[in-house]
């Protein structure tokens, strides 16, 4: 059982490659956020058999977790047998102290992390740099399957203790305090705005992990968000904005996303 977030196909891609490798089922987190919410229940529960892998793959944003995950763990009950439970982290370049944040969750739910492992992707952050050019792009997306071939190797093996993690330089700080500020500060939809290419094709709306995003005219957002940039990288139209910095910028999805109208 592969449990995943992605707002513009990093991280479905990774665990899609484990999942089609180990033969485990694969579960959006955001999803079942929805079913939760349409129970109106408070918890997600699962039964698991000894060995069965219990992953959670993610992106990293400043440093951290997207917090939808953190948010899953804490909600979280696992039942039956114990599993093998391992983590992938996506990231531009470096996931900090990430790995850290999310074992120290995991272990207040009785759920002890025994691999861990981080993929650098291409980077869409573009709210705080361009998009990598295609051949860095092509060449990134190239190394990051074999390395994902190295952790389904290791996966397969139930390697314990493994935890091969790029961490950069002074993860503590960057997680405890830039993470901190962005969970706090940065998640503002303030900024965000359509500008005259827009459609109103109502892709963003379909898309948005946390339905913020409702499209009357043109989209406009709600309070919470995650700012996972998905409204902004799949916009067909290169429309949605965030502030004056993006409209000169490129944008990125996943290739595996690249014709989807769907929510990963």
């Amino acid at each position: 059982m592969i449990f995943y977030f992605t707002g513009t196909g990093n991280s479905l891609h990774c665990a899609k490659v484990i999942s089609d490798t180990q033969n485990e089922k694969l579960i959006s987190i955001a999803s079942e956020f929805d079913i939760l919410n349409n129970k109106k229940a408070n918890e997600f529960e699962y039964t698991l058999k000894d060995g069965e892998l219990l992953g959670f793959v993610y992106p990293i944003y400043a440093w951290g977790p997207a917090r939808i995950v953190i948010d899953f763990i804490e909600k979280l009950k696992i039942n039956g047998g114990k599993p093998f439970v391992f983590s992938v982290s996506t990231c531009g370049s470096e996931e900090g102290q990430s790995t850290k944040t999310l074992k120290k969750a995991l272990a207040k739910k009785g759920i002890m992390l025994n691999s861990a492992f981080s993929v650098v992707m291409p980077n869409n952050y573009v709210v705080g740099s361009n998009v990598y050019k295609k051949d860095k792009e092509t060449k990134i997306l190239g190394v990051a399957e074999l390395e994902l071939m190295e952790i389904n190797e290791a996966l397969t093996k139930r390697q314990d203790g493994v935890f091969k993690l790029k961490r950069g330089a002074l993860p503590g700080l960057k997680t405890t305090m830039a993470n901190t500020v962005f969970n706090n500060f940065g998640r503002t939809t303030e900024k965000f705005f359509a500008d005259d290419n827009c459609t109103s094709c109502g892709l963003c709306e379909r898309i948005c992990p946390i339905h913020t995003i409702k499209v009357e005219g043109k989209p406009y957002w709600g309070k919470d968000c995650l700012q996972c940039l998905a409204c902004i990288n799949r916009c067909p139209e290169h429309a949605i904005q965030f502030g004056k910095s993006t409209a000169s910028r490129g944008r990125y999805v996943h290739p595996d996303l690249a014709n989807s109208d769907k929510t990963p």
